[in-house]
């Protein structure tokens, strides 16, 4: 019994785990989608700030083509942090099936072992009932 405890509170940990690892990843994802907004946003912003100098015009195209290579960056990030996210998703489904199909057996296993137990008490109270039979008629033979 006890290494099937030690195999439940395993995988409840293993579950536990995911959901931490899918937790951290929900994180960084949004993370990552903040930082993709803010780069818009400066973006809009210096094209505002470039229309109103030569220099600011001058300097612009270098400074949304460095904004492009980040943009790019961030979003190849996005879609390797949303690969390992699915991936993840995948793990804490099969971990959460072990889980669940490991509960199931040891419910299954508690089951036996009242039904077992119950038919021994029955299988005493009909001995014994069997024994004061038996013994009342050899009372009334004798």
């Amino acid at each position: 019994m006890k290494k099937q405890d030690t195999l439940l509170r395993l995988r409840k940990f293993r579950v536990d785990e995911f959901k931490r690892r899918m937790g951290t990843l929900d994180g960084m994802k949004s993370d990552l989608e903040k930082k993709l907004a803010d780069l818009e946003e400066s973006v809009a912003r210096e094209r505002q700030r470039a229309g109103d100098t030569d220099i600011g015009r001058l300097a612009f195209p270098s400074f949304l083509k460095s904004i492009d290579v980040r943009r790019e960056k961030l979003r190849e990030t996005l879609k390797d942090i949303e690969r390992e996210r699915v991936s993840c998703q995948n793990e804490l489904t099969d971990a959460y099936q072990d889980l669940k199909a490991l509960e199931f057996a040891q419910e299954q296993q508690e089951k036996r072992l009242v039904e077992i137990e119950a038919r021994r008490a029955q299988s005493r109270l009909d001995e014994m009932a069997l024994v004061r039979h038996l013994r009342k008629h050899a009372l009334r033979s004798a």
